[in-house]
């Protein structure tokens, strides 16, 4: 079962699990840093990125799954 969803807010998500910001730098999602970020979930800043949602949902679970 996912720990986190495309629909779950990026700042909700970072917050919750710090190491989820290495996943989303990889990205090229500098989230912390983005204001949209206090509003998006992350299907949105996918989106905004042209990010593939599902492998970066596949990539953020990996990194905390033992969170």
């Amino acid at each position: 079962m996912a720990t986190i969803t495309k629909d779950m807010s990026i700042v909700d998500i970072v917050s919750k699990y710090p190491q989820s910001s290495e996943v989303f730098m990889s990205f090229g999602m500098a989230c912390l840093g983005c204001a949209a970020a206090r509003f998006e979930n992350v299907e949105q800043g996918a989106r905004a990125h042209g990010i593939d949602v599902d492998e970066l949902i596949k990539k953020l679970n990996e990194a905390v799954k033992d969170a």
